[in-house]
């Protein structure tokens, strides 16, 4: 290497052999903005996270005691033999940021933490029944408005200990008259204790003891004093004056209504929390929305009796305690479970449906349907089963409706009765990110001296965090989205905004393709949100393929030549425009070319026939009408927040799938779907995983295992044995190793180290049993098959068209280099979306079908992107339609048809701006994608 890099200037990596990296050395400059890039499964993330991180990751965990790491655990040491001038490392991986629904945009920026804490620090509370003021006052204070206001009025002061209750408190005013006191007003009326005095307990009262009767001096002395005091305690904080014309004044130590005299306790944070029971609607518990047991669901078809299903959670006539149930309340009322639910009466229906009030169950689960009916065992077993799959299955009789209590807001009435100019919490976390950035903004001018002084720095912080949030092109989210909703590109952008607004310095950033999802437009501010994160002195590392990002970075490194086994290599490392005079592998190459080189020259008018989607209004849609030309390529474009998921994969994919397959899911509110008629099924190829454990694998879910099972258990030697298919399945008993249970690896835990994988000592990772591994096929057998590279499996079965179909569509998505049995959570969402579409494409096609394919360009090389335009050109060339939501400029340049969204995210969003072939739209002066693409 050259002597002027030292681990003082630069991280040095030395003989880094994780997964295929060819034992590879590389400098990566510190404080730079460095950029790695090449083919899929070149070897990119294996570099940055698998090295790198992992390797500074390992050491943050060594700073730990030993004690200390039994519990949390420990790294192993990445397969290099050196790496110098790490400085700490911190991750923002292109993940989604959970399925908690409590989890929000507000709570993961922390940004509605800070907004709870100002709210409870300047918040104006007021009453939720008179809007009046609430009003706070210790006990110096009353006694001095007292002698100011009412010196020398005979006044009563009362201590109220019942509000608004039903009862004969005949034990209470017992107690009261025994402690020595002699009045106490009732209902409005003083009267005096007498003994046994008992009150209608079926009314409902207000009791207050009459503490003194006194004349109000014009100097505070003693007895006002103390029985001001004594009310206070007996009226827990509250007490009442009241002056001989029957005028009322509350007064409280906490916030209390002058009027109606309903009080709030003192707020904290917590008061402002939808995680909290202490601000938590207590309806909804804090989620806004709550399930109820829709009856349409639970009764889908009157024209059935109940003994054939017609009530569907009971299913139909079979012997069971909830069916005992029903013919007992059959015979009670005397009904028929055998004639068709229309002609039940409807009371008798209800008793099945609502249960008998009257009728007590001492069993947590017995006879359901008579104290709650179905309804009641459907929201017993909701909220109270520990079972993930019981509960689903409940709410499949349910809908989901905002919470009558608060509106969908989250809070208790009180919270919401907080304001901070003219605004609750709720109001501002309901505002999008650039309104709420330009409120707090004003907010300074509209406070007063005090308020500014407390909640001064608060404000600053508030608009830091905003500013950086909007920076990274995330204005048009709002606090209360929540987090299980957003791509995986926009929780990235989340994470670099917190990165930001921290203000560390010395850190090393590695970050996985942050440009996902992201308008042309929207990338310029990316890229400075990296330089600025660069400038305040960090080194920012980002495993990227978007052109202008290339450009932009200080330092550029090429992986290739090609992937899994070819790949591993450093191709070239420079400056980008030294990458790009080197000619060295194919990023220099399509750096150097145009985009225009890239534009597909057929272009396609479609079969004539058209699908039509009008009034489509979900979330922040504009109530837009949508026309897409069928046997097209049509591309979906607009910035981020425009409404393109909205629009397709919530409103237009679920109609297709009631369409077609009788789908649950419900589609966003729309009018009318005409030219139905034109399709015959829709799929949808996301980039979720294939599968969530180590034992699904690309052969199981193509199916691709199956034949090959199969092909086993053909072969003479297997039928000499009276071996079955299932015989070579590593899931089930028989065939596979029972001592790993067909995993291939064993756990060992090490307690002060960490967990070590280990091949199984029985079969030595190979999965099966000695004897299922003598069966071979061509001299391969099964487990030897699980450990080829797609490209090897292509070679191997050829000769056998079903099993190579599939192969070959898996090898020209670009996924040659993964193995047929490795394992699903290894393969990145991109491999994952490829390996569906490869799936798909094994099909036999019919002509009729619609594709939709969401960012299909993620984790993709120039390379790899050529590849899936000539797969996705064919099908289109078969009389199918192909629609994608891209903002990749060569994937649009390719297209037949655009729809464009915008013009901006958010509520400035959700309109269609242009409609109509690529050639029209490169016209549009004023269209913000057309600009980028020219």
């Amino acid at each position: 290497m050259n002597q002027e890099i030292s681990p003082l200037t630069h991280i040095i990596v030395k003989g880094a052999r994780e997964h295929n990296l060819k034992s590879i050395d590389i400098a990566i400059p510190m404080n730079r903005l460095t950029v790695i890039t090449g083919v899929s499964g070149s070897g990119k993330s294996s570099l940055a996270f698998d090295t790198i991180f992992a390797e500074g990751q390992r050491r943050y965990m060594e700073t730990f005691s030993a004690y200390a790491r039994q519990f949390i655990g420990n790294m192993e040491r990445p397969d290099a033999e050196s790496i110098d001038g790490l400085s700490p490392v911190i991750s923002i991986e292109q993940k989604t940021t959970g399925w908690n629904p409590r989890s929000t945009v507000g709570t993961v920026t922390e940004v509605y933490d800070f907004l709870r804490l100002l709210y409870a620090r300047i918040g104006e509370a007021r009453s939720y029944l008179t809007g009046k003021k609430m009003q706070k006052y210790s006990e110096e204070q009353i006694v001095e408005l007292l002698t100011q206001k009412l010196k020398g009025k005979a006044v009563s002061i009362l201590a109220p200990v019942v509000r608004g209750r039903k009862g004969h408190y005949r034990e209470l005013l017992e107690q009261i008259r025994k402690q020595g006191y002699t009045k106490v007003r009732i209902n409005g009326e003083i009267t005096d204790l007498k003994v046994g005095m008992r009150l209608d307990r079926y009314k409902t009262h207000d009791i207050e003891i009459v503490v003194d009767r006194l004349k109000v001096p014009e100097k505070r002395n003693n007895r006002l004093t103390s029985s001001i005091h004594i009310a206070m305690e007996m009226g827990n904080q509250t007490l009442f004056v009241l002056t001989k014309e029957e005028e009322l004044y509350p007064f409280s130590k906490e916030l209390v209504d002058p009027e109606s005299g309903i009080s709030y306790e003192e707020p904290s944070p917590n008061s402002f929390s939808f995680n909290s029971p202490y601000g938590a609607c207590p309806v909804c518990k804090g989620l806004g929305e709550m399930h109820l047991v829709d009856i349409e669901k639970v009764v889908p078809d009157p024209e059935l009796s109940i003994n054939k299903g017609g009530i569907a959670p009971l299913g139909e006539l079979r012997d069971t305690m909830n069916f005992k149930e029903v013919k007992k309340l059959a015979k009670k009322y005397g009904f028929s479970t055998t004639e068709p639910i229309k002609g039940v009466a409807e009371d008798n229906l209800a008793v099945i449906l609502y249960g008998e009030e009257s009728r007590k169950s001492k069993s947590k689960w017995g006879d359901q349907i008579a104290t709650g009916g179905v309804f009641g065992m459907l929201e017993k077993w909701h909220h109270d089963t520990s079972s993930e799959k019981i509960r689903q299955w409940a709410e499949s009789f349910m809908t989901i409706n905002t919470c009558t209590e608060c509106n969908g807001q989250r809070l208790r009435k009180e919270s919401l009765h907080f304001f901070i100019n003219g605004k609750n919490i709720a109001d501002l976390a309901d505002m999008d990110l650039e309104d709420l950035g330009e409120w707090m903004e004003k907010l300074h001018g509209k406070l007063n001296e005090k308020s500014l002084k407390i909640g001064g720095e608060l404000i600053k912080e508030i608009n830091e965090r905003i500013r950086f949030l909007r920076m990274v092109g995330l204005g048009y989210l709002g606090l209360n989205r929540r987090a299980n909703t957003l791509s995986g590109g926009e929780s990235q952008r989340i994470r670099l905004a917190t990165q930001i607004g921290s203000q560390l310095t010395g850190i090393t950033y590695i970050l996985d393709e942050p440009s996902i999802g992201l308008h042309a437009s929207d990338n310029e501010r990316l890229i400075q949100s990296l330089k600025d994160l660069r400038d305040i002195g960090n080194t920012v590392i980002v495993v990227e393929h978007d052109k202008e990002l290339m450009l932009a970075s200080d330092h550029l490194i090429d992986l290739g030549p090609a992937a899994g086994e070819k790949g591993g290599e450093v191709i070239a490392d420079g400056t980008p425009e030294q990458v790009i005079e080197s000619k060295s592998g194919l990023t220099a190459q399509y750096l150097a070319q145009k985009q225009s080189d890239s534009k597909d020259s057929r272009k396609r008018k479609g079969n004539g026939k058209k699908l039509k989607l009008g009034g489509a209004s979900g979330n922040n849609l504009k109530t837009v009408n949508l026309n897409l030309p069928l046997g097209t390529f049509i591309c979906v474009t607009g910035v981020s927040g425009s409404g393109k998921s909205s629009l397709i994969n919530e409103t237009l994919y679920p109609i297709l799938r009631q369409h077609f397959y009788n789908s649950v899911k419900n589609p966003l509110p729309y009018t009318s779907i005409k030219g139905l008629d034109h399709l015959d099924k829709v799929i949808e190829i996301d980039q979720s995983p294939i599968g969530r454990t180590p034992r699904s694998n690309p052969a199981t879910y193509t199916g691709l295992f199956t034949p090959i099972r199969q092909l086993y258990a053909e072969t003479k030697e297997a039928k000499i044995r009276g071996y079955k298919p299932g015989r070579f399945s590593f899931n089930v008993k028989g065939g596979r190793c029972e001592t790993c249970q067909g995993a291939g690896k064993k756990t060992l835990e090490m307690n002060f180290l960490p967990d070590v994988l280990v091949d199984c000592e029985t079969c030595m990772g190979q999965r099966y049993n000695r004897e299922t591994l003598e069966i071979v096929y061509r001299n391969k057998n099964i487990s030897e098959v699980l450990d080829m590279t797609i490209d090897e499996a292509c070679e191997f079965f050829q000769p056998m068209p079903k099993i190579y179909r599939i192969l070959h569509m898996i090898q020209r998505v670009g996924l040659g280099y993964i193995t047929l049995g490795q394992p699903a959570p290894t393969l990145s969402g991109g491999e994952a979306q490829r390996v569906k579409l490869a799936q798909e494409l094994a099909k036999r096609s019919t002509g009729k079908t619609l594709y939709i394919l969401d960012e299909p360009s993620t984790g993709l090389h120039y390379e790899d992107i050529r590849n899936l335009l000539d797969i996705l050109h064919e099908l289109v060339d078969l009389g199918n339609t192909v629609l994608i939501i891209e903002h990749q400029q060569d994937i649009i340049l390719n297209a037949d048809y655009v729809v464009d969204l915008g013009p901006g995210g958010g509520k400035n969003g959700g309109n269609i701006m242009f409609q109509g072939t690529l050639t029209q739209l490169l016209k549009k002066k004023d269209n913000l994608t057309a600009r980028f693409l020219k």
